[in-house]
């Protein structure tokens, strides 16, 4: 974290795919590297982190980032889901809400061995010293909702 006066506590992992659908990737083929990204039509969701430059295993232990764009941006996954099923281009989505499209057939991913681990939901708060109890019950309750939606129960 940037300051440090803050806490971040993994409430679970998070993952994402890359993703378009099978008409688009017929179109335009599918990307063999991070770098073609560049010259395929992509959809930006502005929520990321990275907006327009993602991030992707390089060759070697480092990260590349690679700029794209496309013909749309949004500010929601769930609009670049619709988008990418559209065929306007290829989209960064979270696995959760990727992976019904995908196992159906409607959405393919891409480039999944690129794809950076590691990432994670979390929750960040002020210092424990001051965290008001119903804080501290809240981020308990979450980690618990958390765990249950892993195991399936």
């Amino acid at each position: 974290l940037e300051n440090s006066s803050l806490i971040a506590r993994r409430l679970a992992p998070f993952s994402v795919r890359l993703c378009a659908s099978p008409e688009l990737i017929a179109k335009h083929g599918a990307p063999t590297r991070p770098q073609d990204l560049a010259n395929l039509p992509c959809i930006v969701d502005t929520n990321g982190r990275s907006l327009a430059n993602w991030r992707f295993k390089g060759e070697g232990e480092e990260s590349i980032s690679v700029a794209v764009s496309g013909p749309i941006e949004v500010n929601s996954p769930i609009v670049a889901r619709a988008a990418a099923l559209s065929g306007l281009g290829f989209a960064m989505l979270p696995d959760f809400i990727a992976a019904p499209d995908v196992a159906s057939g409607k959405l393919v991913t891409a480039l999944d061995d690129r794809i950076l681990a590691g990432t994670g939901i979390f929750a960040v708060y002020p210092h424990r010293r001051y965290l008001p109890a119903k804080v501290r019950v809240f981020v308990d309750f979450l980690v618990q909702w958390f765990k249950t939606r892993d195991t399936g129960a």
